[in-house]
């Protein structure tokens, strides 16, 4: 079975950090792909590892990724 999670990237330093906020793991990669493909194989391994209770506990099912204005100054 396959799921289909969301993927935060951003440039931390000289590379750059990967989340998945439903599962709050990250990963971290020298490149966009790489930190990407970092955090698939580090959830891959966490589903393959954790028992269903921790997954149940960490998963949560609604995330919403989006944009807000905020007055600076």
């Amino acid at each position: 079975m396959n799921r289909q999670l969301t993927t935060i990237i951003e440039r931390e330093g000289e590379g750059y950090v990967a989340l998945c906020p439903e599962l709050d793991i990250a990963s971290q990669g020298d490149s966009v792909t790489l930190a990407r493909e970092n955090l698939t194989e580090a959830l891959a391994l966490f589903f393959e590892c954790a028992p269903a209770k921790e997954v149940e506990r960490r998963l949560h099912s609604e995330v919403y990724v989006t944009r807000v204005e905020v007055a600076v100054g």
